[in-house]
């Protein structure tokens, strides 16, 4: 199945963030790389489940700034 993905955060360990959409199922969460040390494993989280985890961290920040760039000033989408 295609995934398209934008990167949302990448921290200094080398762990990264993406918003991903399944192209077919318009699907949207997150996809988690873990670091090369961490053993680079790849996992996909329900959005609303990745706020709710962490909330506070800077990949958590990096989210909310992405979905409020989607807000124009006039207040219409």
């Amino acid at each position: 199945m295609s995934v398209e993905t934008r990167e949302v955060y990448s921290s200094a360990n080398g762990d990264r963030w993406f918003l991903a959409r399944e192209a077919v199922t318009g699907r949207v969460f997150i996809k988690h790389e873990a670091n090369a040390a961490s053993g680079g494993q790849a996992t996909d989280v329900d959005i609303g489940e990745f706020l709710r985890r962490g909330g506070q961290g800077p990949e958590h920040q990096a989210l909310l700034r992405l979905i409020g760039t989607l807000i124009t000033e006039d207040g219409s989408a």
